[in-house]
């Protein structure tokens, strides 16, 4: 009985979450409030939530609460035999198969990138430098900015790639949940804006070699503030 309530409840957080109604860097319901709401004891309660913790669809912070961390799949539906980004190992393989894809969409980016192309993956720069304070909205422009970056290389099996992967091919560090007095969280921000930058201005620049450079370099540090950010099993 005690397992069915626990799949139960997180079936329900799961679609909450993969839905949208609750947003990345969302606080989730209390605990006491999801055992009212449900009718549940905190054993099922604190379950369902390492589940989705398991799942990488949570992080749960002590005396803080438990926080949304994969936004909803806004790409198209996956085609058979394809993977579903479900947990922490997942996403580091993702970030893997990023480095290798997104270091040479950069480069031809730089290469063939049109004006109007080249204005999209600015605006979304600097979409991403003014939603430091909205962790869902800094996801959105930080799929848009790389979105716009594939589409500029001229290679449309780059943009169809990452249309395929969706905005789940963003992870959400838990440094990415830690506001206002946290000054490393907004640091964390601060670097991710600066390496932004860096590859844009290399494509702008239409440098190829530093173009190729400056993605290895961010996704190679998102990888390992990712890494940082799981939190050791007890």
């Amino acid at each position: 009985m005690s397992r069915n309530l626990t799949a139960d409840l997180a079936a329900d957080l799961r679609t909450r979450i993969v839905d949208g109604v609750i947003q990345p860097g969302d606080k989730l319901p209390s605990e006491n409030t999801l055992m009212v709401d449900f009718g549940v004891s905190r054993t099922v309660v604190r379950s369902a939530l390492t589940r989705l913790q398991a799942e990488g669809l949570v992080e749960t912070e002590r005396g803080r609460g438990s926080f949304a961390l994969t936004p909803p799949d806004e790409g198209p539906q996956p085609v058979p035999g394809s993977r579903r980004v479900a947990s922490t190992e997942d996403r580091l393989h993702l970030l893997e198969f990023r480095l290798g894809v997104e270091t040479e969409a950069a480069a031809l980016a730089a290469r063939n990138h049109s004006d109007r192309q080249l204005r999209a993956v600015s605006a979304a720069l600097e979409q991403f430098a003014a939603s430091a304070d909205h962790p869902g909205h800094a996801m959105k422009a930080d799929f848009e900015f790389h979105r716009a970056i594939a589409a500029a290389s001229g290679n449309p099996f780059y943009s169809d790639c990452l249309a395929a992967l969706g905005q789940t091919m963003i992870a959400m560090p838990r440094t990415r949940l830690l506001t206002g007095v946290e000054h490393y969280a907004r640091d964390h921000f601060d670097q991710v804006v600066h390496e932004h930058r860096s590859i844009a201005a290399a494509i702008a620049d239409g440098d190829e070699t530093a173009a190729s450079a400056a993605m290895r370099c961010h996704l190679a540090n998102s990888r390992r503030r990712f890494k940082a950010s799981i939190r050791p099993p007890a």
